[in-house]
Parts: structure tokens; C-alpha cells; sequence
């Protein structure tokens, strides 16, 4: 299987153009190849494919086999290959996810694209469409316990859901222990990646993120836009407005926007292209 290892800000994957490759049982590739020490090593598998709804068709896969609905890091890493290996000359063009059609445009310099923005629809915040097991209108700056411990806590869905938590010293917590209980809390029957949020200032939070079927990873893009959501929502920042995410990886640029749709701007990076043997 030839495949290409990209990232953005370090939320790694393996992506394979389905145009050109067939992949049997994904959901054990993606387990194989996501491993570090034995595989090559990503947070999961993105199947680059075609599409009678828009320009592309996108398929996720976790490190742990589950199928994603889709991420907003592997959207941009999808648009700079589509357009850096010439399966398109567009620099606006479609992707269809599971969670639906997202719209890309792309910033190229000197025939590579660079950066990609992302139109990730509108924020979800009906606890039943997250889904959520609460019957209000939103979830948000709520107190909800969590292996013994309570935390306030505001529930978005981009498609995915998450759970946003904004917390003082987020890098001292432990996510490999507190990140599990919160992935497999009650409330969120499908599970839930949850962000762990310092608030700088109104355009500036710094983030750490628990990814359902992952773990911690450098970066989530979906998660980042949920963080930004949440922060408006919560009073720490205001709709129509760049804020700056900084993960472990780098900085996401996120505009929550009066309409409810919300726009994501970041980095997309090719690492190599290589080919393994699945037999």
C-alpha cells in the first residue's frame, strides 16, 4: 500500500489515495500502521476517495480502529494533497465527511499549498444532537462529575462531539489518567474527545485535547473550533472575532461567526511518502 504520512500541528495521519489504492478492512489498517513502535505511527488512517456529492470524499479512522465522523486537521492535510499532487487545480473546492460537506479554500505559494481554511458548518449545541444525555437546550458552563471530581463543563458538537473544559495549569494535568473517564462518561453515549482550556486572553486560549479512540493528541481541529464555540459561549470571547488556539502543536486561527458557522485557518504539512506491506 503506497501512502503519504502528513500532519497538521502535529495531528499525524496516514493518508492513502483511494483513486490509485484499494484498502481492505481499514479499520485494521488504521490500527496497524497508527502504531509507533511497530507500524508507522499516526493518530490514524484517512482514505482520500471520490465523491458524487462534492469534489473529494474523506474516510477517518482512529488509531484504535473506530471509524471518525470526520477531522477538521485531516480536512486541511486532504486539501494540500488533492492540490499538490495534481488531482485538482482548484483552490476552493468540496469535501464530503460523514458529518457532511465541508467547503476548503486554499492558499498556495509557489505551486504548494500552504495553508488551508476550512468552513466547518455551523456548531452544534443541542445536548440530543451532540449527542448528549441531557434534555435542555444547551450544555453549557455546566457541573458535571468526573471520577469523583467535579468540573464545569460545555458540551459542542462539529460534527463530533466534545466536551470543553476551561481549567487553570493544563499542563501539569495527568490526561492519561483523567482523559479515559472523560471519554467514556455516561453523558456521551458514542463517547467524547474533550478539551482542557486556559483562557489568555479574549483571542488567545491555550489547549490540550483527549480524542475518543486516540488519546492525547498534538492537535484537533474540530476540537479547537469547539473550544472557541465554547469560549464564546461562556463569556471569554466574542462571535465574529479571530481567536488563536495554541495546542501542542501550533496555533489554529478560529472565527465562531454570528450565523453559528464556524471557520478554521491552520498549516497543512507533508512529511513523506512512503509504501508498507500489509500481508
Amino acid at each position: 500500500m503506497k501512502f503519504t504520512k502528513m500532519h497538521g500541528i502535529g495531528n499525524d495521519y496516514v493518508y492513502v489515495n483511494c483513486f490509485e489504492e484499494t484498502v481492505e478492512n481499514p479499520e485494521r489498517v488504521s490500527e496497524f500502521i497508527s502504531d509507533r513502535h511497530f507500524g508507522i505511527g499516526a493518530d490514524g488512517l484517512v482514505l482520500i476517495m471520490p465523491s458524487d456529492k462534492a469534489d473529494f470524499r474523506m474516510r477517518m479512522f482512529n488509531a484504535d480502529g473506530s471509524e471518525g465522523m470526520m477531522c477538521g486537521n485531516a480536512t486541511r492535510c486532504i486539501g494540500k494533497y488533492v492540490y499538490d499532487n495534481r488531482l485538482t487545480d482548484k483552490t476552493e473546492l468540496t469535501l464530503e465527511t460523514k458529518s457532511g460537506i465541508k467547503h476548503l479554500k486554499l492558499f498556495v505559494r509557489d505551486g504548494l499549498v500552504e495553508t488551508v481554511e476550512v468552513d466547518m458548518g455551523k456548531a452544534v449545541l443541542k445536548p440530543a444532537d451532540i449527542p448528549m444525555l441531557d434534555d435542555g437546550d444547551v450544555f453549557v458552563d455546566r457541573t458535571i462529575e468526573v471520577n469523583g471530581r467535579k468540573y464545569r463543563a460545555t458540551a459542542v458538537s462539529m460534527g463530533n462531539p466534545h466536551c470543553v473544559i476551561f481549567t487553570d495549569g493544563i499542563d501539569s494535568l495527568n490526561l492519561e489518567e483523567i482523559g479515559p473517564h472523560f471519554e467514556n462518561h455516561r453523558l456521551f453515549p458514542e463517547r467524547v474527545n474533550t478539551e482542557f482550556c486556559e483562557i489568555i486572553d479574549s483571542h488567545t486560549i491555550k489547549m490540550r485535547v483527549w480524542e475518543r479512540g486516540s488519546g492525547e493528541t498534538w492537535a484537533c481541529g474540530t476540537g479547537a473550533c469547539a473550544s472557541a464555540v465554547a469560549a464564546v459561549m461562556c463569556g471569554h470571547s466574542n462571535r465574529d472575532e479571530e481567536i488563536t488556539l495554541r495546542l501542542r502543536g501550533g496555533e489554529l486561527a478560529i472565527t465562531y461567526k454570528s450565523d453559528g458557522t464556524v471557520l478554521m485557518r491552520g498549516s497543512a504539512t507533508k512529511v513523506f511518502d512512503g509504501e508498507i506491506d500489509l500481508q
